[in-house]
């Protein structure tokens, strides 16, 4: 369940195939200036008022990617961050768990995109660790190339990797 000291609690996947690429999501930093400028990130979103933070990963990977996985199957969170921000439409401390699940493959899919995903989405792509540790484009969460090649190892931690908070 949310914690409600929490101005936002996120859950995420890591979704990673079967030739080990990751799955990440492309938005605009303000979908009504696009000009800002984009940045990458892991399918995840909000946890709803009471909702089990697994479930809220299950449900967020469903809507923003297609693929239906049972919350069990997602096991126990890998990593987390957290910090303090102002978005405008939200203020004060959020926190993010991420949940690790393999594929072999997945066709993404946009159905169940909510408007106003619909407005700041620009698109996806699958990326190789070796990507992502040499972008010069804006990843979140930040240090994700070090924990997927940690993943990728099998070096599964006992407890969540706390990563940098990036506001």
């Amino acid at each position: 369940m949310p914690d409600k000291t929490y101005a936002r609690r996120s859950a995420r996947v890591l979704l990673v195939d079967a030739r080990g690429r990751l799955l990440l999501l492309q938005s605009y930093h303000d979908g009504r200036r696009p000009r800002l400028g984009t940045f990458w990130m892991v399918p995840g979103g909000g946890v709803e008022d009471s909702e089990p933070v697994v479930a809220a990963a299950a449900r967020e990977l469903h809507e923003e990617t297609g693929l239906l996985v049972a919350p069990a199957l997602l096991g126990v969170p890998v990593a987390t961050t957290g910090g303090y921000a102002d978005l405008g439409w939200a203020k004060g401390m959020f926190r993010d768990d991420f949940y690790l699940h393999r594929v072999v493959d997945h066709q993404m899919s946009t159905d169940g995109w909510l408007a106003h995903e619909r407005r700041h989405m620009v698109g996806h792509r699958w990326w190789t660790v070796d990507e992502l540790a040499r972008t010069t484009e804006t990843v979140y969460p930040l240090e994700l190339a070090a924990l997927l090649t940690d993943l990728l190892a099998g070096r599964i931690p006992e407890r969540p990797r706390p990563l940098p908070w990036h506001h």
